[in-house]
């Protein structure tokens, strides 16, 4: 039987979002007001990137089948029935739920193509195709169009049309093989990052690629590899491996170009500690009592002292051992050492500092729902973007849509 609204509150009540900050839905920012996406999108990536075009301002109509995107059902967790994996990347959209196998519907699709600034799709290439929703068939709707394409491996290559998912590209990047403790297994990343990574880079390629537009009044294709995001995101491991020719291995994050970068134990919680430069080094045993060690003449530069990280990393864990993690947090702090906290979710999201700058509230479009939400964190003369409207339920707007659509025939 169908949970009631009052027993929904009741349940609410003790959920974590309870504690945040109540947001109503408000305006977002507004450099990308007057921009129409029409997002094809399902599961984080795609989804992602539009969420970040909507909020600096774009209007996005979410395109979905009458199943709805693959991350509906992406849960428990559940929040009133919608999975809250969706709700994280889905706000300030219109969604349309259609067939577009349907004349009818597929008709309505073009309008709103042809009426659209960019489409971001997430439909490998032989499906574009298939479906006749690739690039050289939707600029016959509107020549200007600046298409976005978020795949696995990209539009071109023998592995275009493989099916992808963050997992795999993280396994292919090389992150996962890096990751984790030395004699362990490798390691997915705890979050979507490659879908995370891929979403942002396509936003950041839509606004680059408007911009141009304006200028030349020339639409654009865009394509995005989720595996190609999370490889470049090992840049630097990547280029030291090429300069040098040593493979990178996992050691649990304790092997650095810095040489003390790594997380240490206290008398009771762990932290991270990162002696990036030669004053930090002095100004680190400083602190903790022993200035002599500080200015040890065969520790003098960061490659001395990573060909004696071993014996370093002993001795400094001999010392945080003496105090909790809170004691050195402020003695570092004073010192100006680089130095934090290993906080689990519940303690970031209760971090005062990242509660005061706005990142995570709770939203209220006025409907009498409540929906948790990370915000955009980024701040422009001083203000963040404020949601429009909470995620969608499927088909939403689809008779708002589809009437304004008949309106303008």
């Amino acid at each position: 039987m169908a949970s009631t609204k009052a027993e929904h509150a009741t349940v609410d009540q003790h959920l974590p979002f309870r504690s945040l900050p109540i947001v109503s839905a408000g305006t977002a920012f507004g450099m990308l007001k007057g921009i129409r996406v029409v997002d094809l999108t399902t599961s984080v990536a795609g989804p992602y990137a539009t969420m970040l075009l909507s909020d600096f301002g774009a209007e996005v109509i979410k395109i979905e089948r009458p199943t709805g995107d693959e991350a509906r059902k992406w849960g428990p967790p559940f929040l009133r029935g919608q999975s809250l994996w969706f709700a994280a990347v889905n706000r300030n959209k219109k969604s349309v739920a259609i067939d577009v196998h349907d004349d009818d519907s597929r008709a309505a699709l073009m309008q709103l193509v042809g009426l659209a600034d960019v489409v971001v799709t997430s439909h490998p290439p032989a499906v574009q195709r298939k479906l006749r929703l690739d690039y050289e068939t939707l600029r016959q709707e509107r020549e200007d169009i600046v298409f976005a394409s978020i795949t696995g491996f990209g539009l071109t290559g023998a592995r275009s049309d493989l099916t992808c998912y963050d997992l795999i590209a993280e396994g292919y990047s090389g992150i996962m093989d890096i990751t984790g403790e030395a004699n362990g297994d490798p390691q997915k990343i705890g979050a979507p990052a490659a879908d995370m990574l891929a979403g942002q880079d396509a936003a950041m390629a839509v606004i680059a690629a408007l911009f141009e537009r304006q200028r030349t009044g020339k639409g654009h294709l865009i394509d995005v590899a989720l595996v190609e995001s999370m490889t470049r995101f090992l840049s630097c491991r990547i280029a030291s491996y090429l300069g040098s020719g040593e493979v990178p291995t996992r050691s649990g994050g304790r092997d650095s170009v810095i040489a003390i970068y790594q997380a240490f134990e206290t008398a009771d919680l762990p932290m991270n500690l990162g002696l990036g430069s030669d004053e930090i080094w002095k100004r680190f045993w400083m602190a903790v009592g022993d200035p002599d060690y500080g200015t040890h003449p065969q520790l003098v530069t960061n490659a001395e002292r990573r060909n004696a990280r071993s014996e370093i990393a002993e001795r400094i864990q001999r010392v945080l051992r003496t105090k909790t993690r809170d004691d050195w947090l402020a003695i570092f702090a004073k010192a100006r050492v680089p130095a934090g906290p290993i906080n689990r979710i519940d303690e970031v999201v209760s971090d005062r500092n990242l509660q005061d700058r706005g990142l995570f509230f709770v939203l209220d479009d006025g409907s009498g729902h409540l929906t948790p939400q990370v915000g955009l964190g980024l701040h422009i003369d001083g203000a963040t973007s404020i949601p429009s409207s909470a995620p969608p339920d499927l088909g939403e707007h689809t008779e708002q849509v589809l009437a304004e659509l008949r309106a303008r025939r």
